[in-house]
């Protein structure tokens, strides 16, 4: 439980296929994009593994870079194949993301815990949201057969992308 109730919202996403349970309100959307979900939720319109990226410090997923600027030894600006830039900081003469730009979103890294964020900050056109990481476990072990499906409990109402989009914090 949630430590005011029931989560507002619960995403589970298998590959290609994503299910948003909204438990306070009654309402599901099935088999749909991840990355349509999470447009529709939040207007951030990144798939799984930019959002991974994102929200590990590395921006955008595979990175590729084609040009580097350094601004003093301690900043520098590396621009991707992909279009976007990140920005890198040097401190302790270790080199740290702390920013960038992809996809028409504007990212910054507000916070650390060690060596990964805390506090990131995710703006563009139409969102300005902030996350806030704790408890996070990076490469746990789940095993496939021990996963738990999204069960999703009777009386609950389906909901289509455009519902979702025309009811969510965006309009």
């Amino acid at each position: 439980m949630a430590p005011f109730g029931a989560p507002v919202f619960i995403l589970v996403a298998d590959g290609p296929r994503g299910t948003l349970l909204l438990s306070r309100e009654r309402r599901v959307v099935q088999d749909a994009a991840p990355e349509d979900i999470l447009n529709a939720l939040v207007g951030v319109p990144l798939g799984a593994n930019d959002l991974r990226a994102v929200l590990t410090g590395c921006v955008k997923a595979a990175p590729a870079a084609t040009t580097a600027r350094a601004y003093g030894a301690e900043w520098l600006a590396v621009d991707l194949a992909a279009g976007g830039t990140i920005y890198l900081h040097r401190a302790a003469n270790v080199w740290r993301i702390v920013a960038g730009r992809y996809g028409g979103l504007e990212i910054d890294y507000a916070a650390f815990e060690g060596n990964r964020p805390s506090r990131v900050v995710v703006r563009g056109t139409d969102v300005n949201l902030t996350l806030a990481l704790s408890q996070v476990e990076i490469n746990g072990d789940l095993p496939r057969d021990q996963l738990v499906a999204l069960k999703i409990p009777d009386g609950v109402a389906p909901l289509s992308l455009e519902q979702l989009r025309k009811a969510g914090p965006l309009e």
